[in-house]
């Protein structure tokens, strides 16, 4: 059990601080894994940016996700999933387009006119505060292996056990604190779980600061 987004941060960034990569960088998953982010990209020293990724809901159930994309794409689906609701790609595609608008609206308000970090040739950790499907963050790893980064790591403080096994065919390395076998959900391994704004995300990023290598 984890006190908060920001004690999940601090127990991850000690795991993370013995992985003495050479050119790290620190991207977030927002909103909720900037707070576990900034705490690890505090502790490392190392520049702190975001990778926006949106759930694509199956139609009706907006909770249930059943696929993840990126601002600009290709979207990736759960497949079975697919399958067994009886759904298509095509008869999804104005919801994705309506995630991507939505991705695209978040990349400016919170990164504004600065460019994305080069993620080439960097040691990247990609950070959220917990796994349940896992479809946003192979969503966001898939996009940054394209990037041609050194090496790219998943970190995360709690993931369903299953997330956790797939997702290491898309990076170097998944690392997660705690995989319990009754997972649930996210937000039960964590005593204090708000739902984190726009505002505290701008406000966390901008905390990073210049001279922890964000952009400017």
């Amino acid at each position: 059990m984890f006190r908060d987004r920001r004690d999940a941060g601090e127990r991850l960034a000690r795991v993370l601080e013995g992985q003495n990569k050479p050119h790290p960088l620190v991207l977030a998953l927002p909103r909720g894994g900037v707070p576990v982010a900034e705490r690890v990209a505090g502790a490392l020293g190392v520049p702190l940016d975001i990778v926006v990724v949106r759930k694509i809901p199956v139609p009706g159930s907006p909770e249930t996700a059943i696929g993840a994309t990126t601002a600009e794409g290709p979207p990736l689906f759960d497949g079975r999933a697919l399958n067994l609701l009886g759904l298509s790609e095509e008869r999804l595609a104005d919801t994705v387009e309506a995630e991507q608008a939505e991705a695209r609206r978040r990349v400016r308000a919170y990164r504004g006119g600065a460019p994305e970090l080069d993620v080439a040739e960097r040691d990247v950790f990609v950070v959220d505060d917990g796994l349940a499907t896992g479809m946003s963050a192979r969503a966001a790893l898939t996009a940054l292996r394209e990037q041609d980064p050194a090496s790219l790591v998943l970190a995360v403080p709690v993931g369903a056990p299953s997330a956790v096994r797939a997702l290491a065919d898309v990076c170097d390395q998944v690392v997660c604190l705690e995989t319990p076998s009754d997972f649930g959900a996210v937000s039960l391994w964590y005593e204090e779980f708000p739902q984190v704004s726009d505002e505290e995300v701008l406000a966390l990023l901008g905390r990073a600061g210049p001279d922890e290598g964000r952009a400017p």
